[in-house]
């Protein structure tokens, strides 16, 4: 794709960010990722032992050295779990990036907005690069722009529910309403879905269940690396006007006289 987009101080070449959850080994994940072409991939701090290493450990099959790991605070349900979660990350992964998740309802797992606003507040004034994960919000995506995030994570559907984007007016107004990175976070279910969010002019697009949980999450991986890129190369080409009525495609002067 044409340029790179970065995250603080981190700069990234792939557009698609993808999770560690769900897939049936540590090793299917690893053969996902390098399906997918990306560069980045969120672990749950709370959920997976980072301190474990060998053959059955995630950094075994996925190296902090070759690959940029992303620590969420996905579990979290109050500010102090959050910030303490992500201080242990930052801890054992020696990195100030965290994906911030403070969830306000079981069920769905809708983000506590202002809980995340809060626990991103105290996270920026300790140095680190928060990546909030919100509601698809625009006005709470301008107030984590102005507390210092390096980017906002607006939902597209309910995490693991592969509706795919509910809300696309939404997310074009986050995209004019904040100068920040756009990921798209949640929801996305197949190539299609990811290529809209970039057809819409996200950033980047963040996803788990839609390729873990795919018949075949290798193949999906692949599709879903074509999807980002097709849908940036549609952005960035620009489409053409949508019109109500018909417009023939070849010009009407000139035509073979038939009577």
């Amino acid at each position: 794709m044409s340029e790179n987009f970065r995250l603080g101080d981190l700069e990234l070449r792939s557009r698609l960010i993808i999770g560690s959850g769900k897939y049936k080994s540590f090793r299917e994940n690893r053969e996902a990722l390098d399906a997918s072409g990306a560069e980045m991939i969120t672990v749950a701090v709370r959920r997976i032992d980072l301190k474990k290493r060998g053959a059955d450990s995630l950094l075994d099959h996925i190296p902090p050295d070759q690959f940029h790991i992303l620590p969420n605070t996905a579990g979290c349900f109050t500010v102090q779990e959050a910030v303490t979660t992500a201080e242990l990350a930052r801890e054992l992964l020696d990195t100030p990036l965290i994906k911030l998740e403070v969830i306000g309802d079981p069920r769905t797992l809708f983000p506590d907005s202002a809980a995340t606003l809060e626990a991103a507040r105290i996270l920026v004034d300790k140095g680190f690069t928060v990546l909030p994960y919100i509601t698809d919000d625009p006005v709470a995506c301008m107030r984590l722009a102005e507390i210092g995030c390096a980017a906002v994570m607006p939902l597209a559907a309910p995490i693991g529910s592969g509706l795919g984007i509910r809300n696309p007016a939404n997310i074009r107004i986050i995209l004019e309403s904040v100068d920040l990175p756009v990921i798209v976070d949640a929801g996305v279910g197949t190539a299609s879905d990811a290529a809209l969010a970039m057809e819409l002019g996200c950033t980047a697009v963040l996803m788990n269940t839609g390729i873990a949980s795919a018949k075949d999450p290798i193949k999906m991986a692949t599709a879903m690396k074509l999807g980002i890129e097709a849908g940036r190369l549609a952005y960035e080409a620009g489409r053409m006007p949508r019109r109500l009525h018909a417009q023939a495609s070849s010009p009407l002067e000139g035509l073979i006289d038939v009577s």
